[in-house]
């Protein structure tokens, strides 16, 4: 597994979007000229309403669609889904249900062809014990807990060793309590691995919880409404960060600006 100390990483941005441009189908605009960059081993938030074109944006950033105008690359490369440097993480697991969890998290690697079975189902362990499941190695997505299935599902996409992340909202089908210690353990595994993550969320407290960076966006086609940078300690928890008068701080303006995007959404649509 890639360790990348902060001191080693390049200085190149690990994702860059340049003037990106893209409408939907009908026409209707969702990003104009939209610039974004992330540095390697940042953890960046991406906070909005819904109807901001967030899911779109990753859509993009990962290259399963193709903006219309712009450009977005990867380490400096134009970026392509099959591009080993790049994992994405869904909003639901989407296991294979006839797969036992170590054969889910084998899957990506059966499918790049690395190494040997033998070699796959010890990295594949290896990463389930990284999420802390390799007890539920042999066990059927079935037989696992919401929480349980969506740790799979990142084991799964951590074994391809991605240096950018793409995360769309992956615990927002969590109940409150297993979300939280997925945040928690979201940001152990990238504190030992050193991705470029871009979190998806529509979770105020999440968005300041995890980032480095929260990038706010107006509803489609505003494109950045503004970005707060999330200067707390590193390692956080939910018992000592969450309690912070910073901590309330950021969340304060975060929902004040959210406030602001909204009120400009209404007042657009004022006959």
């Amino acid at each position: 597994m890639p360790q990348i100390p902060p001191e080693s990483r390049p200085s190149v941005d690990a994702l860059r979007a340049d003037a990106v441009s893209f409408s939907y189908a009908n026409g209707r605009p969702v990003f104009d000229r939209f610039s974004l960059r992330a540095k390697p081993g940042e953890f960046v938030a991406i906070l909005g309403p819904s109807g901001c074109g967030k899911t779109t944006l990753l859509n993009l950033l990962s290259g399963f669609q193709q903006p219309q105008a712009g450009h977005i690359h990867i380490n400096n490369a134009p970026v392509r889904p099959e591009r080993a440097e790049l994992g994405y993480v869904f909003q639901g697991p989407q296991l294979f249900p006839w797969l036992s969890a170590l054969e889910n998290v084998r899957f990506g690697l059966r499918m790049a062809r690395q190494g040997s079975v033998a070699e796959q189902r010890e990295k594949a362990r290896s990463y389930l014990r990284l999420v802390g499941l390799e007890h539920a190695a042999l066990r059927l997505p079935r037989e696992l807990s919401g929480g349980m299935q969506q740790r799979v599902s990142l084991a799964r996409t951590l074994a391809l060793e991605p240096g950018v992340l793409l995360m769309d909202e992956p615990f927002a089908a969590l109940d409150a309590i297993s979300r939280a210690a997925m945040n928690e353990e979201i940001l152990r595994i990238w504190a030992q691995l050193g991705q470029t993550v871009l979190f998806i969320t529509h979770d105020i407290d999440e968005a300041v919880f995890l980032a480095d960076r929260v990038v706010m966006l107006n509803i489609a086609p505003g494109g950045i409404h503004s970005e707060l940078q999330i200067d707390l300690p590193r390692p956080r928890n939910n018992l000592q960060t969450r309690r912070l008068s910073a901590f309330l701080d950021y969340r304060n303006t975060l929902m004040e600006r959210i406030a602001s995007v909204m009120a400009q959404s209404e007042n657009a649509i004022q006959p």
